[in-house]
């Protein structure tokens, strides 16, 4: 059972790694910055300020509204990948031999990646699962309490 909760708590926090500890501490001594950053998304002070938070990862790792912080983490990394890591126009993606576009390529796949472990905290495994977390995004999947058996 321990064996099993440490492995659950080094999955999320290896997708959280991201996040830690330097884009963390960066909002946390740039805090008014931070909030000015995600106030473009949000008119309201208080939403920027809870989007900050649960961008955190923190969520994702206590398990405290998981679901509702891997969804924004997920979609942190998908506007990022397409934002910023626009391989397409690189110039030389198409070229042979050593290609800065290749690299924002693979940068691009990453952040894909990561968003779909986060997808797979905030929606579940399967539609039933999903289901639940359109009903309820701010529920927990409570991942430290009720782990399968059989080890």
């Amino acid at each position: 059972m321990a064996l099993s909760i440490l492995m659950t708590l080094l999955a999320r926090l290896l997708l959280v790694l991201l996040f830690f500890p330097f884009s963390a501490l960066d909002k946390v001594l740039n805090f008014p910055l931070a909030v000015a950053q995600a106030r473009e998304a949000t008119s309201h002070q208080a939403i920027a300020k809870t989007l900050i938070f649960a961008g955190l990862g923190l969520g994702v790792l206590t398990g405290i509204a998981d679901r509702f912080a891997a969804f924004v983490l997920a979609g942190y990394c998908l506007i990022t990948a397409l934002l910023w890591e626009q391989f397409w126009r690189q110039r030389d993606f198409r070229f042979r031999g050593k290609s800065a576009g290749r690299e924002v390529f693979w940068d691009f796949l990453k952040n894909f990646a990561v968003a779909g472990g986060f997808l797979m905290i905030a929606l579940g495994p399967d539609a039933a699962s999903a289901l639940q977390f359109i009903h309820s995004p701010f529920s927990s999947t409570h991942p430290y309490s009720t782990i399968s058996a059989g080890f």
